[in-house]
């Protein structure tokens, strides 16, 4: 008996240690490429592939290059796996034993090892014959990464989720002709379970769910990134050993959406979520700022660079950290302008407070789609207590398609370009030299010939005639970037007939060694001085400030220049001159001695504008406008229309003014130009921001917003109000129901505007804040409708010879006006009083 029964545990022992065999986790598969020695990083041991493990062969052993230092950019012991790499002239494959199940493939790749021949690397990937990379161009590769997350690392680490079926894993790399391969390390981490995925949500699909599985497809990991918080490294995501980005460099505006924290009590809706984001991803979220004040449509937003062609998944990670009930948070989710799901409550879907948990969602690309964007809006119709957005974090993953993840062309510097052609021979290529010189050298004898046989009779022309009357495009030496981080070159924009170069000498004469009691205004691109010329002239000098000179105020700078040197017209200020020499960035403009429009309007104790100065003051921005989008073949849109940048000179003659963000207008065969956007809150087209797609109807979007400003004399948006009252236009119609409309209409003009000129200008005015480009009128259309209401106000004043009409006055509540609502938030922080001083509101934009 007792024998029998030492013998049942004997194999109840061994039971239980098979049934641990089986389900045992397999262990990850870490590879320190040209590397004979193993080492440990972060407690996970990397063995290197010049003495591999029985499960690890190599086909062709290529050679070993190494480093005398690791990875600058990559903190810590993981720089010690970039002091080496394998090198490979031509196919080679890694030939892993693995169980099968479904891995994370993680290929690390160094930039210091990409100049080890005359060519760059181009190289091929392959796992499984699922293609990884084509024509991969590391230096490319990383300068395209860099440029999203401003980052400064020399290192690529390319991810990949992949179902392993028959125990192998071979991993290819195959050099183009004439170039080379290589790797520095490569990690195989088995993930638990049958699948990471088991069903996702089809993007405008009416929150469809389908089932998604690994057994056809690969995908790869895009971006992971931790919302409102820092990044999340390596070691805090055991298991996986997955890195999370903080998604600062990719929301569309800071402003739009504010961190919370909860790091207590913290827990996972399912035992299988655990291994698919670190508990700390939970703790922090990122909630939509004030909505009630914000435009529905306006809603926060993260884009992202994407290969076109591909299907994208995109997981979302949730917790409520803040209200303990269910109906008390909902709010929209959009992919791509694409509902992906509507009245969303995560305490509902979680059931509970700080309850972790993800989404998953399937969006269907196309060929052309290069950005993917991820939306959060408030639910309008909810009845719950806020309709303020929540996330912690988002993952990216692209769908590989017809056995292929690789994207079709190379990256070189940043930009997508056509696959390399391989080296010609030096001896076609001097031949080719040879003949380039001839052909060159014949072309400029016949340019001499013909500049000798013409020059006489076009001197004669251009001293007998004159420009003919009226303004004429004129067409300069335009100024072109140069596409540099900052302009230190002498000289850098050449010379214009109409812009002057001045030296610096002459501008710290004109404002005294930039004295700052002659400081006029400050605003983003820097400080603006009242200057005097040699002549005596009064100008406005702005000088960019030093974080100005790299990135966008560079851009700005040569953007201004470049525009104006094209242009001319009255209403538009007028740029004298620029410095770009010994670290400076300045420009000179004409003197606007009666400020910005908004100062006249409120916030500050200058005399009211009378109707017919307000109608003629907007007549004339809009006749700017209207030059800027029809005057050029493809005209040019302004993009940052307000009343700052509105100024109004000596006789109170409107000039539009700074165009550091301006752009040309979409070419004949297009229908609008395919940009970041930019503005600034309250004055920003919804279409715009939604579809990232300029267009001048941009431009007659804000433009109505400053009539509506004009008419009120009141800020777009101003939080210290009531709540029903923050929103101008909101309120306006709310009144107008309410037949109140004395509250919105500026008092100051104490009714000495006609109906007929008030309603002319109110109807135009709602018609440029249609919700979409094609329903708004023209800026050519505004234009008319404005000079038809100072002729209508004209008409009714002019027997009287007054500004004023001295008639039977027009009480506000007499008028019932349709107003369109205007709810995309606004800074209100003062504007500058100086006519050229830069506006000081928030800027918006997406790089």
């Amino acid at each position: 008996m007792k024998s029998s029964t030492q013998l049942l545990l004997i194999l109840a022992v061994f039971l239980i240690l098979a049934v641990r065999g089986a389900l045992a986790q397999p262990e990850p598969i870490l590879i320190n490429c040209g590397s004979g020695s193993s080492t440990i990083i972060d407690g996970r041991r990397w063995v290197g592939d010049s003495s591999p493990p029985r499960n690890l062969t190599l086909s062709s052993p290529g050679t070993v290059a190494s480093a005398a230092r690791g990875a600058d950019g990559e903190e810590g012991p993981y720089g010690d796996l970039y002091k080496t790499a394998r090198v490979f002239n031509a196919s080679s494959t890694y030939h892993l034993g693995v169980a099968a199940g479904t891995y994370f493939l993680r290929l690390h790749f160094s930039q210091l090892f990409a100049n080890l021949s005359a060519e760059e690397p181009l190289f091929d990937v392959t796992a499984n014959g699922l293609k990884l990379l084509s024509k991969f161009n590391v230096p490319g590769e990383i300068s395209w990464r860099d440029s999203q997350i401003n980052s400064t690392s020399v290192v690529i680490v390319k991810e990949y989720l992949l179902n392993v079926t028959s125990g192998k894993l071979g991993i290819e790399f195959t050099p183009e002709e004439g170039s080379f391969a290589f790797v520095n390390a490569m990690e195989v981490v088995p993930v638990s379970g049958s699948s990471i995925f088991d069903s996702v949500n089809k993007v405008g699909g009416h929150e469809l769910k389908g089932p998604f599985s690994l057994s056809e497809s690969g995908i790869e990991t895009m971006y992971r990134l931790c919302v409102g918080c820092g990044d999340i490294e390596r070691k805090e995501d055991p298991g996986l050993w997955r890195k999370w980005d903080s998604d600062e460099h990719f929301i569309f505006s800071l402003n739009a959406a504010h961190p919370i924290y909860n790091s207590s009590n913290i827990s996972y809706v399912s035992a299988d979520d655990s291994t698919l984001a670190p508990l700390r991803l939970y703790e922090t979220a990122r909630v939509t700022t004030e909505s009630s004040v914000m435009e529905k449509k306006f809603n926060v937003s993260w884009s992202f660079n994407i290969d076109p062609g591909f299907d994208y998944l995109v997981r979302l990670h949730f917790c409520e950290l803040q209200y303990d009930k269910a109906e008390q948070r909902k709010f929209k989710i959009y992919i791509n302008n694409k509902t992906a799901a509507e009245s969303y409550d995560v305490f509902a879907r979680a059931g509970g407070k700080n309850k972790a948990f993800h989404e998953d969602f399937l969006d269907v690309g196309s060929p052309q789609m290069e950005t993917l964007w991820v939306q959060l809006g408030s639910e309008s119709s909810a009845s719950s207590a806020a309709t303020d957005a929540l996330l912690n974090g988002m993952e990216i993953f692209k769908v590989s398609r017809d056995g292929n993840l690789a994207h079709p062309t190379v990256r070189i510097g940043g930009i997508s370009g056509g696959v390399r052609k391989p080296k010609r021979s030096p001896k076609w290529v001097l031949i080719g030299a040879a003949s380039g010189l001839v052909i060159f050298i014949a072309i400029v004898g016949a340019v001499c010939i013909c500049f000798h046989l013409q020059r006489k009779k076009k001197n004669s022309a251009n001293k007998t005639k004159d420009s003919p009357p009226g303004w004429k495009p004129l067409v300069l030496n335009a100024v072109k970037s140069t596409g540099s981080p900052t302009l230190r070159a002498a000289g850098t924009f050449g010379s214009s007939q109409l812009s002057k170069r001045f030296t610096i000498a002459e501008i710290r004469a004109a404002t005294t060694n930039f004295d700052e009691s002659l400081v006029i205004g400050v605003g983003g691109f820097g400080k603006v001085y009242k200057g005097r010329m040699e002549n005596g002239s009064l100008v406005a000098i702005k000088r960019g400030h030093t974080e100005s000179h790299q990135g966008q105020g560079v851009k700005e700078f040569e953007t201004e220049i470049e525009m104006l040197s094209r242009l001319r017209h009255r209403h538009l200020v007028p740029l004298i001159g620029y410095c770009d020499e010994r670290n400076e960035m300045v420009l000179v403009y004409e003197h606007m001695s009666n400020g910005t429009l908004r100062s006249h309007l409120y916030g500050s104790d200058l005399p009211a504008l009378t109707w017919k100065q307000r109608l003629e003051i907007c007549i004339g921005a809009a006749r700017g406008l209207h030059y800027l989008h029809t005057g050029l073949d493809r005209g040019i849109i302004h993009r940052d229309v307000k009343t700052t940048n509105i100024l109004l000179d000596g006789n109170l003659v409107a000039k539009m003014a700074d165009f550091g963000i301006s752009k040309d207008g979409p070419a004949l065969d297009h229908t609008h130009v395919s940009t970041a956007v930019k503005g600034s809150f309250g004055y920003l087209d919804p279409e715009y921001y939604r579809r990232q797609q300029l267009t001048p109807s941009s431009d007659v979007y804000s433009f109505g917003v400053v009539l509506f400003e004009v008419l009120c004399a009141r800020p777009v948006i101003n939080p210290t109000l009531p709540r029903d009252q923050i929103n101008l236009a909101e309120w306006a119609l709310n009144s107008q129901r309410k037949n109140s409309l004395e509250t919105i209409i500026d008092p100051r003009l104490d009714g000495n505007y006609t109906l007929e000129s008030f309603k002319k200008f109110s109807e135009i005015a709602e018609k440029c804040l249609a919700d979409e480009g094609v329903n708004r009128p023209s800026m050519g259309e505004v234009l008319w409708h404005l000079e038809s209401a100072l002729q209508l106000h004209q008409g009714h004043t002019q027997s009287a010879n007054v500004d004023g009409f001295s008639g039977p006055k027009l009480k506000p509540s007499d008028v019932s006006v349709n107003i369109a609502c205007i709810e995309v938030e606004e800074s209100t922080r003062p504007a500058s009083q100086d006519a050229n001083a830069q506006a000081v509101d928030v800027k918006i934009e997406v790089p």
